[in-house]
């Protein structure tokens, strides 16, 4: 009888073998199910299987499902969730901030230089994320920030007029500082209810995403769309040091080597797919796309420059701050 249980507890703990070997990763994102973001993560999950030999399975959850993106962050870093590709919670340590610090770029080529492999803003975001037992391991580059309006533009390229027109801004001091400097009235609203603050005509734009974002969430308020370049949108891929941790050396290697590889193929589309979505704003639903001269955007990018940098840096750390920027200045030489 002895020898029968145990053979019978060898075969039960025979067949639980392979689960405890297995890796499941639950992967939240901000996005719709089927949003470019949506369709490019399953690909990097379908690759994470292939490399791993079906070892680690990553499981989407598009829409914030598993909550907004700040509190995701915040249980990543408990451990709670496993991964997320978002953009960075401020909320969690205001020097987050530099990530989204506006008119920090000027062009394609910059941004890569800053945020890309290598750069300097890349490199601290990864220090503060590992602060919170995270671990970066990508950056997904998303737009150029624009600004959405549900009525006409008044006075789009020059920052000096005081334009009277009112838009929500997402609860980040920078974009409302930003707002301010570029002649609109900002009034900080959660995502959650934008659409309906536009919609209802509480505010009549929104500062804070891009034409992608603004195609995904607001085509509906979207009269006017005009590509001001506030700021350079950046998410990133993270994952909680504890789920890490739990992977074998192997499948460690595999996920990782799977996110760069993910990142490279961002940063090779993401120009393009930022003229195709104000292009899908224009042919799919009229909106009226405003063409700003170089001289009329550094005329804002100059004025936020001069007004915003300052308020901010106070708040994130004048010091730790500016050298950052003395970097990312050296770095556009």
């Amino acid at each position: 009888m002895r020898h029968t249980l145990m053979a019978t507890a060898a075969i039960a703990v025979a067949a639980f073998t392979p689960a405890l070997d297995a890796a499941e990763l639950r992967m939240s994102h901000v996005r719709p199910q089927d949003a470019t973001i949506d369709v490019e993560l399953r690909a990097f999950a379908d690759a994470v299987a292939e490399a791993t030999g079906g070892d680690v399975t990553v499981n989407i959850f598009p829409a914030s499902a598993l909550g907004d993106y700040t509190t995701v962050q915040e249980r990543i870093s408990f451990g709670a969730i496993d991964m997320a590709t978002q953009p960075a919670a401020t909320a969690a340590d205001r020097r987050m901030q530099i990530s989204s610090f506006p008119y920090l770029a000027d062009s394609w080529a910059q941004a890569r230089a800053i945020y890309g492999p290598g750069g300097i803003v890349r490199e601290v975001m990864a220090e503060l994320y590992a602060e919170q037992s995270i671990t970066m391991l990508a950056a997904y580059p998303v737009y150029f920030g624009g600004i959405s309006l549900n009525t006409e533009a008044v006075s789009p390229g020059d920052p000096t007029v005081d334009n009277g027109i009112k838009v929500r801004v997402p609860g980040i001091r920078s974009f409302q500082l930003t707002a301010e400097a570029l002649g609109y009235i900002p009034s900080p609203i959660p995502f959650s209810e934008a659409f309906t603050a536009v919609e209802t005509g509480v505010v009549d734009g929104v500062i804070g995403s891009g034409a992608e974002g603004y195609y995904a969430s607001f085509r509906d308020v979207t009269e006017t769309y005009i590509p001001a370049n506030t700021h350079f949108e950046v998410w990133y891929m993270i994952i909680a040091d504890e789920s890490l941790a739990g992977l074998d050396d192997a499948d460690r290697t595999a996920l990782t080597a799977a996110a760069e590889a993910f990142e490279a193929t961002r940063w090779e589309v993401a120009e393009a797919d930022q003229a195709g979505n104000e292009q899908r704003l224009v042919d799919e639903l009229g909106t009226a796309l405003v063409s700003l001269s170089a001289d009329e955007l550094a005329a804002m990018s100059a004025a936020v420059r001069e007004t915003v940098w300052p308020e901010i840096l106070e708040d994130i750390g004048a010091d730790w701050g500016q050298a950052i920027l003395d970097q990312v200045a050296a770095a556009g030489n």
